[in-house]
């Protein structure tokens, strides 16, 4: 710790007389040093240069203002400053205040020739004439303002172009330069045609991708014998504030090419020739060519294409008329060939050339015929909002319909769809109004609670035009429909059945549902022999509570909604055996068979009936007649008997041990006697 203490106090002391030396053997105590090593960091103080160039004035301008921490130690300084604008080429720029540090600036300043100025800032101790402190150097940047307008590196340009050239780019390209500050507004360029003369065909500029050059383009073709010379204007505009442009001038010099074909003067010759005779000049054919003379576009190219399969002619250019010299080359015997058809092509040197946009053109007008526009809805598909079972006569709906060719109030409404059948429609201004009260729990409804109509606007046009409007008739619940056992007829296997139980209204209107055991009608026994467990929700279970005969039995049950609506039901449970299963098991099949008691009881009356037969058999029948009886004996039962056989006497039967039983009731008496009678 004493060696660092040591070097930290040789350090303080190694500044402080450095200090010392530089003011010139002034004099500081304890104090003064401690300070000057508190603000050994602290030097220059420098606020902002902010120059613009051309800054019109006026001169001399105030540009910044120079600090330094060191001249409250001296009686007297100076500040110097020196550089490029100052000592250095351009000279006269700046200048400072000796005594406050003030710096101004005295002429305008062009960025593009100066973009920035390398200042070096000194003071001086006047006693001494020595720096005071190490020398401040910077750069002072110029800002650019848009004072420079693009250019062309050349403001006029000459080109030649073959009348053959296919369209597409032009051999001209140009490159628009500009002074001002890169990658800004100031030298951002747009470049573009002007103008041109004549406007066919259509010259453009394009940007060659990667480059800062354009190239012209043009669509179309040239044609020399029309036009010789194009004057084309470009322009070249910067995106600054104003924005600045020139402009620069192409010729375009069109050259001539093939696009004429050269035509014989005349469509047949006629022509003779010796027999044998060759080496001979026989004809001259002449063409005419529209495109310039003596050049390869005119310039004919002869060949013979027919009658010539032997090798007896050929054919040449004079280059000074452009006339075909057919000559015979091998002689003819004339006792072979007395005729000749000989066909010859022309051409040029140089290949035809026909412009692409060359074809014939036709002008068509189509007439579009009007048609009888539909009527259209504000909305194809509209959501309403209503209650059910709500009052009938409430308009639900009034469309807003618009037809551009027909009057709209001669537009007709129908109703297409309403399946519930509980609206109607005003066929005149399309109002639909409920005649019947809506019910949510109807089969039209769907599952979302949304009831559909469709309408339809027909309008007075020839032919009449329709639209379709949807309806969505969005059905509020009310508490309408009473709970319900869904399966009235339960089979109970065990000691426990469920009992299913609904309400066609949606929450809070429905189940679950509240169940209670209802009236017993005289069944006193009814609640000792059921019970309801649960009693609460969607499904019930009705529970015996004691062993009970196979039989059906009838509960009466109350059922109450969330609402506290109320509703007595009744349920049928078959008790029975299941046999392990959820159904009842079926009774056995009858059959014909007979038990040993009936078979007995059978036989038994069997010989019953023989033995009174062998009685009857063994009665003995005599003479005797039947008589009526005495009238002081008919005195009961007279008047329902009717005597049969009373003038004649019958047979003579005589009865042996004859069994007679008299038979009275309702105060009617009867003798019926049993006997077999024989004659």
């Amino acid at each position: 710790m004493a060696k660092v203490s040591c070097l930290l106090l040789t350090v303080s002391m190694t500044v402080a007389l450095a200090l010392a030396h530089d003011t010139g053997n002034y004099t500081l105590n304890k104090r003064e040093k401690r300070e000057l090593l508190l603000r050994s960091k602290r030097r220059w103080v420098l606020s902002t240069i902010e120059l613009v160039e051309e800054d019109p004035g006026p001169f001399p301008k105030f540009a910044t203002q120079m600090f330094n921490d060191k001249t409250a130690l001296f009686k007297s300084h100076q500040f110097r400053l020196s550089g490029t604008g100052v000592t250095e080429e351009p000279v006269d720029v700046f200048s400072i205040d000796d005594e406050d540090g003030v710096v101004y600036v005295h002429k305008p300043i062009d960025r593009e020739t100066y973009p920035f100025f390398h200042i070096m800032f000194d003071i001086i101790n006047k006693e001494t004439g020595e720096l005071v402190d190490k020398t401040l150097t910077f750069d002072v940047a110029i800002t650019d303002i848009n004072d420079n307008a693009p250019y062309f590196e050349h403001p006029v340009m000459k080109a030649s172009v073959k009348e053959n050239m296919p369209e597409g780019y032009l051999p001209v390209p140009l490159t628009a330069r500009d002074m001002d500050q890169v990658n800004t507004q100031n030298s951002n360029i747009s470049v573009r045609v002007l103008s041109q003369e004549p406007a066919e065909p259509k010259i453009n500029l394009k940007q060659v991708e990667g480059t800062k050059m354009s190239q012209l383009t043009f669509t179309g073709c040239f044609d020399y014998d029309k036009v010789k010379m194009y004057k084309v204007v470009v322009e070249a505009r910067d995106h600054g504030i104003p924005a600045l442009s020139s402009t620069a001038v192409v010729n375009l010099h069109i050259m001539d090419s093939n696009t004429h074909q050269p035509v014989f003067k005349d469509k047949t010759y006629n022509t003779h020739m010796m027999e044998m005779e060759s080496n001979k000049e026989i004809l001259r054919v002449a063409v005419t060519d529209a495109d310039t003379p003596n050049t390869p576009a005119w310039r004919a190219v002869y060949s013979i294409v027919k009658g010539n399969e032997e090798g007896n002619y050929k054919i040449e250019t004079d280059p000074k008329t452009n006339e075909g010299i057919l000559t015979v080359i091998k002689g003819k015997d004339f006792e072979k060939t007395t005729l000749t058809n000989v066909q010859i092509a022309v051409e040029n040197e140089e290949p035809l050339f026909v412009c692409s946009s060359g074809g014939a053109t036709v002008n068509v007008t189509v007439k579009v015929i009007d048609v009888n526009d539909p009527p259209v809805f504000d909305n194809k598909v509209t959501n309403v909002y209503g209650m059910e079972e709500q009052e009938v006569g409430k308009v639900l709906y009034k469309p807003k319909v618009t037809d551009v060719d027909s009057d709209v109030e001669k537009i007709r409404y129908e109703l297409v769809e309403d399946p519930a059948g509980w609206f109607t429609i005003d066929p005149k201004t399309g109002e639909v109004t409920t005649v019947k009260k809506m019910d949510r729990e109807s089969p039209y409804v769907d599952k979302d609670n949304i009831y559909t109509i469709l309408i339809q606007a027909i309008d007075d046009g020839e032919p009449p035009a329709t639209a379709t409007g949807t309806i969505l008739v969005h059905l509020g619940d009310i508490n309408d429909n009473t709970p319900y056992v869904v399966e009235k007829k339960l089979v109970m296997c065990g000691n426990k059945v469920i009992v299913p139980v609904s309400d066609k209204d949606n929450h809070p209107f429905g189940c679950p549902c509240f169940l209670s055991l209802g009236a017993d009608n005289g069944d006193k026994a009814l609640k000792s022999r059921w019970k309801l467990d649960p009693a609460t929700g969607v499904e019930a279970g009705l529970v015996s509570l004691k062993s009970l005969p196979y039989g059906n039995y009838t509960v009466p049950l109350v059922i109450q909604d969330q609402q506290g609506m109320v509703v007595n039901d009744t349920v049928e449970v078959m008790v029975c055996d299941c046999g392990g299963g959820d159904k009842c098991r079926a009774s056995l099949p009858r059959t014909s068979s007979l038990g040993l008691a009936a078979i007995g009881l059978l036989l038994a009356g069997l010989l019953l009936l023989l033995l009174l037969l062998l009685f009857l058999l063994l009665c003995e029948c005599g003479g005797k007649t039947f008589t009526h009886l005495p009238l002081n004996l008919q005195d009961e039962g007279n008047q329902t008997l009717i005597n049969y056989n009373e003038e004649g006497g019958g047979s003579a039967c005589k009865v042996c041990g004859g069994v007679c039983m008299w038979v009275t009731r309702a105060s009617v008496c009867a003798c019926v006697c049993v006997c077999v009678c024989v004659q």
